[in-house]
């Protein structure tokens, strides 16, 4: 029977070394897993002869074999196709199963595999299937996890790989699903409070294509079967109508091309970096993308720090959360200063990109060797920021949107009955 080398980690912590025997490669992950430990280096030893003929120890030439591992080729070639169907959202769900798992007792790589016995949904099933047959073949669960680049970004798999070495996978699982919760409870509240104001768009068009399309048309025949001028109001109201009704198509088509071709440029290095500056001088939307920035560095910096990635690591890898371009450029300079010995925060006074309040807390953390909470601090204080930012944003738009209904109905209303009275006075006469 082979016999496997194995470097593990017991539910304690600690290292171990130790051989067994054990019919396959499979069989021997399973009994670590039984015995609790977590393996982190399974070899088998190189204690057979060589063969004539190359043939293997069961006497079958390589020729003879290939057939089941051809197989298992062909399975891991369409798991790898399959898996381009996952995307970024199984993360969370994913890790909430696990650390449900790992809590009580059982190892990474034994709760993957009930998982992907148990859970019935098909995009987690498929990627729990995904994540077994690497942790099968004796890889650790960070590096199954940079196998699957599309659910799982270098932050997670470098703090999975720090819990890993330390023995607190557990703890470094709590903080990533609280980090992600909190980042997907911000993003609800961004869709809710954008949620009211497209709906009053959407409602100010239908009752704008109403009025071209239905009523406008109606009223145009009424007027002019009774005779008489019309006042120039009305004039400018029928005309209006008449362009949209005739050239309308042609303007829509005009504002589509313009919105892919500004949509195409912005998708460019330099469009992007452009479009990003002009965001940050508009009244309301730029002192929410500053927010948006603090809130982001705040929470993905406090994680990685609190995990024992290293500095320069952690900076680099906070660098890439940050969405503006603009932020994520001043935030690269004052990373190289950092590397090169300065302080975070005089780092980041000098870009002039974040607010003095962000700027003297970190100020404080680091004077006190407290950087960590004070991060903490930040980001719960801009979150508030956001929430309220949000508030204020819906109804400035929902005010906007009512007010320029109203006006537009006021002008038609307007041309209405100046038609009528002008009407109304050349039959008096």
């Amino acid at each position: 029977m082979p016999s496997f080398a194995y470097t593990a980690r017991d539910r304690s912590g600690q290292t171990v070394q130790s051989s067994l025997d054990a019919p396959g490669r499979k069989e021997a992950l399973r009994l670590l897993g039984a015995r609790g430990l977590t393996p982190i280096r399974v070899d088998e030893s190189a204690n057979r002869n060589p063969t004539v003929g190359k043939q293997n120890p069961s006497g079958a030439s390589p020729s003879s074999q290939p057939d089941s591992a051809r197989s298992s080729g062909i399975r891991f070639g369409s798991s790898k196709l399959e898996s381009s169907s996952l995307a970024r959202r199984e993360r969370l769900p994913f890790l909430q199963s696990l650390v449900d798992l790992t809590s009580s007792g059982l190892s990474a790589g034994e709760a993957v595999r009930l998982l992907s016995v148990r859970i019935k949904e098909p995009r987690l099933h498929l990627l729990c299937t995904l994540m077994w047959e690497q942790l099968s073949e004796g890889t650790t669960l960070s590096q199954a996890m940079a196998s699957l680049p599309a659910v799982f970004d270098s932050s997670t798999i470098n703090l999975i790989q720090a819990g890993e070495a330390t023995g607190n996978l557990n703890d470094v699982l709590l903080r990533i699903i609280s980090h992600l919760t909190e980042q997907k409870e911000l993003q609800r509240q961004i869709l809710n409070a954008l949620a009211y104001p497209a709906f009053m768009m959407l409602m100010s068009c239908v009752v704008v294509l109403f009025f071209l399309f239905f009523l406008l048309p109606r009223l145009v025949t009424l007027l002019k079967s009774l005779g008489g001028k019309l006042p120039l109001s009305t004039k400018i109201l029928i005309g209006g109508s008449n362009f949209c009704l005739h050239y309308g198509i042609f303007v829509v088509i005009g504002l589509a091309f313009g919105a892919v071709a500004f949509w195409r440029w912005r998708q460019t290095d330099a469009g992007r970096l452009t479009t990003d500056a002009w965001l940050l001088k508009l009244p309301l939307i730029g002192p929410f993308a500053v927010s948006q920035t603090v809130v982001s560095f705040s929470q993905t910096l406090s994680v990685l720090l609190e995990n024992g990635i290293t500095t320069s690591e952690a900076l680099r890898m906070t660098e890439r959360q940050i969405g503006n371009r603009v932020h994520r450029a001043a935030f690269d300079a004052a990373t190289g200063r950092v590397l090169e010995g300065e302080a975070l925060s005089a780092s980041l006074m000098r870009t002039g990109c974040f607010p003095d309040l962000v700027l003297d807390q970190l100020a404080v953390g680091e004077n006190t060797g407290n950087l960590v909470p004070s991060l903490k601090k930040i980001s719960m204080t801009y979150q508030k920021s956001i929430s309220n930012q949000l508030n204020i944003f819906t109804r400035v738009i929902a005010t906007g949107v009512l007010l320029g209904v109203f006006v537009f109905v006021g002008c038609i209303a307007f041309a209405m009955v100046s038609a009528v009275f002008e009407l109304s006075a050349s039959f008096k006469m």
